[in-house]
């Protein structure tokens, strides 16, 4: 009896948790978007229209988004848009953080971010004998060539679950085992932690 419901709890815990974690995560990601623009809007659409309810924020800022997607997406907006990253990168703050922030953003959120993968590779790291799946994402730079006097690649190591954080290495091409597995196979493979093998 004890290990029938020993078996049932981890069974309920296990469909449980996930959802609970899942629900919980979705609750604090719009309490934050709520916060950031609700705290400016909720006095303006009380005073104009008598009413605000939360998550308003959300959907509007939603809508801002879409217009902005529009409006860079044209070739005015598009033109305007890069003078102003421009003026913008020329900060001292922004020079620093905007341009890696913005190759996250395109990485993530752009439907061809697979592209910045050229090759699933397989590479001895992080030490002899030990095969792990990179990403090979081009040839090094032509300095780093001259001053090891190799052929070198860049590596992106991806880490489980989360195949879009590891680590960048520069290894000799001859050092490197090119494989025939796609992208979505690789990542399928790193995010189920070496469960569902590549074909």
């Amino acid at each position: 009896m004890i290990n029938r419901l020993k078996r049932y709890f981890i069974s309920g815990l296990i469909v449980f948790l996930p959802l609970a974690l899942t629900v919980n995560l979705f609750v604090l990601a719009v309490d934050f978007a709520d916060g950031l623009l609700g705290k400016y809007l909720e006095p303006y659409f009380f005073e104009q229209f008598g009413f605000y309810f939360r998550g308003l924020s959300i959907l509007i800022g939603i809508y801002i988004i879409i217009l902005f997607g529009f409006f860079v997406t044209n070739f005015l907006g598009q033109r305007v848009f890069q003078y102003f990253e421009k003026l913008l990168i020329k900060l001292p703050f922004f020079r620093q953080v905007y341009p890696a922030i913005k190759e996250i953003a395109v990485f993530l959120f752009s439907s061809d971010r697979f592209k910045s993968f050229k090759q699933v590779v397989l590479v001895e790291y992080p030490r002899k004998g030990i095969y792990t799946f990179g990403f090979l994402t081009n040839d090094s730079a032509d300095k780093i060539c001259e001053l090891t006097k190799k052929d070198m690649c860049n590596v992106f190591m991806p880490s489980a679950p989360g195949p879009f954080t590891g680590y960048i290495i520069m290894i000799p091409k001859k050092e490197i085992i090119f494989t025939n597995i796609s992208i979505e196979e690789a990542v399928k493979f790193i995010v189920s932690g070496g469960v569902v093998n590549p074909h």
